[in-house]
């Protein structure tokens, strides 16, 4: 399933996050990111707002983020995405507490969950399986003394 976010109706919902921080629409990809990792899945992700310049799409991964630009609304550039979508829409997933948006969503017959209920779904995700990829971990001192013996083995063998 993929997923269309209304992101600024999202953001209050989600614990750490303010719409009054200045980098709230990036904590709120990064916190998308570890979701779609963790579901296997991909979202779409709308904030309006954009400063001039600013406005498009910008691809991270698994999410894509839409800037819409001012003079149009977030809201606006979800119901246009799944106007062109079409019946494919029900193969999505809309998040989103806007009765607008959600009365679009229905009438293509996606799935629709609002933006309160969507943030306890993200924050358990995040519980059930911890942001550090295990593959990642740091070293334990004894591991680092190995491979730099393993190292330095391999330099005087050369």
């Amino acid at each position: 399933m993929q997923l269309i976010i209304d992101g600024h109706n999202l953001i209050p919902h989600v614990p750490g996050i303010s719409l009054s921080d200045l980098d709230d629409e990036a904590q709120l990809i990064s916190q998308l990111l570890a979701y779609c990792r963790v579901k296997r899945c991909r979202a779409q992700v709308f904030f309006d707002q954009a400063p001039p310049g600013m406005s498009g799409s910008r691809s991270h991964g698994a999410v894509t983020a839409n800037f819409v630009p001012q003079g149009r609304t977030a809201d606006q550039a979800i119901m246009a995405f799944l106007g062109k979508l079409r019946k494919t829409a029900r193969n999505y997933k809309i998040v989103t507490s806007d009765r607008q948006i959600i009365a679009a969503a229905r009438s293509f017959h996606a799935e629709v969950i609002s933006s309160p209920e969507f943030a306890k779904e993200m924050l358990a995700a995040s519980e059930t399986h911890p942001s550090i990829d295990p593959r990642n971990r740091t070293l334990s001192e004894e591991e680092v003394n190995a491979w730099e013996a393993l190292f330095k083995t391999r330099r005087k063998s050369k």
